[in-house]
Order: C-alpha cells, then structure tokens, then sequence
C-alpha cells in the first residue's frame, strides 16, 4: 500500500477524508521518489482510491490508467471535514483523542467499523482479482484500517504513515483473512509526522 504524496491540506493539518486537496509540492517529489521502488517490485498490478490525490500520485508512479476503486477511499469525516487538527484538539481532545482510536464519528461521518468493513471488502476483491503482487495507492486511514483488518492492530496502536510512503503486508492464504506485516512506513524520505493527519 502506498500513502498518496502529501497534499495542501496536509501541510495546514486540515482533515481531508474525502474532500480532494492537490497535491503539494513536496507530495509531487514524494511520489517521483516512489518510482524506483515500484520498478523494483516483481510484476505487479495497481489499484487506487478513486479520489484525486491518489489518482495523481499512481499517474505520477506510471499507473495513471490503473482502476479505481471507491472502497478504497479515505473515511468519511463528516462535520469535521476540512478543520484544522490543531482547532480540533483544543475545542475537543477527548472527542478528537476518540476518534483516532476508532471509538468516536463525527455528525454525519462514517464509523470505523463501516470503514474498516468497506475497505477489507475492497482489498479482498483486487486480492482475489488476479495473480502476483498488488500495489493499492490509498489514503493514511485506509491503511490503519488494513492495519486492523489484516494485522488485529487496531487504530489507537497504530501511528499514522508518512505521505508517498509504503506498507507492505504478506498474504499467505488465499483467503485474505490475515496477513504478516513486512514493512511499514518506509520509503525513501524520511517519515515527517508533522504532517500524519
């Protein structure tokens, strides 16, 4: 899984989920410096979230004709789409704190236990789709929640990943019940969690 390059609203801390920000120009050169690592992998097939900053970055790896697929979206944030982390915490750190640990939906969002259901629907569908290894480029949340599908940790053990960087899980069975992490966060930036949201 590979988090999208980073985007404006993630520069100003602001809560994406699936409202569209560009790409920012750290994020462009985040998704260039993804390139060698994607050439590096054995043949492999690519699926994207169908929102724009995961489009652009599989367009800036040379996977812009890869399907996408709108379970992979980011989770629907509700009332809170677009607000500043820092207003958040200072207005609301109990309900925020909540939140990140999967046990609070802000008005009108969606819970971590429908995100969580939706994008394990939609993993499990590109899995079984084909032969070999997938590339899904996709949202931080997203992977928290694969984190929780397929790994049993759930989000308040998990840090959030670096935008442009990578998490690999290994799925032994066919059946994509589990998976064994083989690597998390990495890439060829140094993480940056100033910018996590």
């Amino acid at each position: 899984m590979l988090r999208h390059g980073e985007t404006m609203w993630n520069v100003d801390l602001r809560l994406q989920g699936q409202d569209n920000s560009e790409l920012s120009p750290r994020g462009i050169e985040q998704a260039k410096r993804f390139v060698g690592f994607a050439r590096a992998l054995k043949p492999y097939r690519v699926v994207a979230s169908d929102l724009g900053r995961t489009r652009k970055t599989a367009e800036i790896i040379g996977h812009g004709d890869a399907p996408t697929d709108p379970r992979l979206r980011e989770l629907s944030m509700g009332s809170w789409t677009g607000l500043l982390k820092a207003d958040l915490i200072a207005r609301e750190p109990e309900k925020y704190h909540a939140w990140r640990a999967g046990h609070f939906t802000p008005e009108g969002g969606e819970t971590w236990d429908q995100f969580r259901a939706r994008t394990g629907e939609g993993f499990r569908h590109w899995l079984k789709a084909g032969e070999g290894d997938l590339l899904a480029v996709v949202h931080g949340g997203v992977i928290r929640a694969a984190m929780h599908e397929f790994i049993g940790l759930p989000p308040a053990r998990v840090i959030p990943v670096t935008p442009g960087t990578a998490t690999i899980l290994n799925f032994t069975h066919a059946d994509a019940k589990e998976a064994q992490l083989e690597g998390y966060n990495i890439g060829a930036v140094v993480p940056d969690l100033a910018v996590a949201d």
